[in-house]
């Protein structure tokens, strides 16, 4: 798969689970991403929770989807940034309007978007199962 074929299947399978480090152990959830371009593959929590706290102590994580049709699964590792624009925060929430009481309840400054960069992703097919990995910087 090209970068561009990643991203379109990251978007069209955007229920996923996302890896974190607390201190020496995994720790791993569903998440539901927001998109998967070139600005990133972008998701959205909250301040105060633990996968949030992880990620501020070791940005380093790893998403996994898999789409059972087709039998493909991308993993994607890299480094978690924190996005500070608003209008990034807005266009989210616009998009997703279950999240809008929640913002009015905690704020938008506790309303938190997150991206992974320097990242690489792998697929896996059960055809390619022996192959050795390959990734395609993202």
């Amino acid at each position: 798969m090209t970068k561009s074929e990643i991203f379109a299947f990251l978007n069209a399978n955007p229920v996923c689970f996302l890896a974190t480090v607390d201190g020496d152990q995994p720790r791993v959830r569903g998440m539901m991403l927001f998109s998967a371009g070139d600005e990133g593959i972008l998701f959205h929590t909250g301040e105060g929770k633990e996968m949030t706290e992880q990620m501020r102590r070791n940005p380093a994580v790893e998403m996994c989807t898999f789409d059972q049709q087709s039998g493909i699964q991308v993993r994607v590792r890299g480094t978690v940034e924190f996005v500070e624009e608003i209008a990034v925060k807005q266009r989210v929430i616009a998009d997703r309007p279950f999240l809008q009481p929640i913002v009015d309840q905690i704020g938008i400054d506790a309303f938190l978007v997150f991206r992974i960069t320097k990242a690489a992703a792998t697929v896996w097919t059960m055809e390619a199962n022996l192959a050795p990995k390959t990734f395609v910087e993202l």
